[in-house]
């Protein structure tokens, strides 16, 4: 069995057909014996489903991929997993142990309901929150900060804890990477409890990542990270 997962900076990419590279593996009795990352030919309709056939592939893992390229796998007798996030290796591992689970499609072919709460700044395709804690992007640790107008490539990411009225700061380990800052960083404010995310931009595949994960992004928001904390929990009662 050969395995091919869509793959940015070692995460899996948010689309199958704009990723980078494409990560090979080769499972037999239950083990890998070939792993092998290649770089994506280039998205052309039609194109990769037939591409990665010929390379022996029968499962490709992608964040997300529109109902036709599923369709167009389907008929290469490729099965497709979809609304995946991770690491490369976390995910090939959960894999082979039969606990991968398929999510939310998160490429640009899900469309989402816009809120319809008002606010001072742009709300980018806003989704039912999950989480309970804050996330402002900062450039320095303290909520005295200043909003840092960079999700992806943030210097700290402040976790503000609205029960406890608590801040963590956390200094992003993703914002010197050549590629995928955005993802990496999405994945790592996914696993803080977050239910909004308050920055000035934020790309499209980091917001689909943190809105798969039942994150509100909100962006044009510049400042005192406090007192954009303030504003929001104003504007939300």
């Amino acid at each position: 069995m050969k395995v091919a997962i869509s793959t940015d900076q070692g995460y899996v990419s948010a689309h199958f057909g704009r990723c980078p590279s494409y990560t090979l593996f080769e499972i037999s009795d239950g083990r890998i014996n070939h792993k092998q990352e290649i770089p994506n030919p280039g998205h052309q309709p039609g194109f990769l489903p037939g591409y990665l056939s010929k390379r022996g592939v029968t499962k490709i893992i992608a964040g997300g991929m529109g109902p036709r390229a599923q369709r167009l796998f389907e008929k290469q007798n490729i099965e497709t997993y979809i609304g995946v996030q991770g690491s490369v290796d976390d995910v090939i591992n959960e894999f082979m142990n039969q606990e991968l689970k398929r999510g939310e499609d998160l490429c640009e072919h899900r469309f989402y309901k816009r809120s319809s709460v008002e606010y001072s700044h742009p709300v980018e395709d806003a989704i039912p929150q999950k989480g309970k804690n804050i996330c402002v992007t900062a450039q320095e640790k303290g909520l005295d900060s200043e909003v840092d107008p960079r999700f992806g490539r943030a210097e700290y990411f402040l976790i503000f804890n609205p029960d406890s009225v608590d801040a963590e700061a956390i200094e992003n380990p993703n914002k010197e990477a050549s590629q995928g800052a955005g993802i990496q960083s999405a994945q790592l404010v996914s696993d803080k409890d977050v239910s909004v995310v308050l920055t000035g931009r934020c790309g499209p595949n980091a917001k689909r990542i943190l809105q798969s994960s039942g994150i509100k992004v909100i962006t044009g928001i510049s400042g005192n990270a406090e007192d954009a904390i303030s504003h929001y929990m104003r504007d939300k009662e």
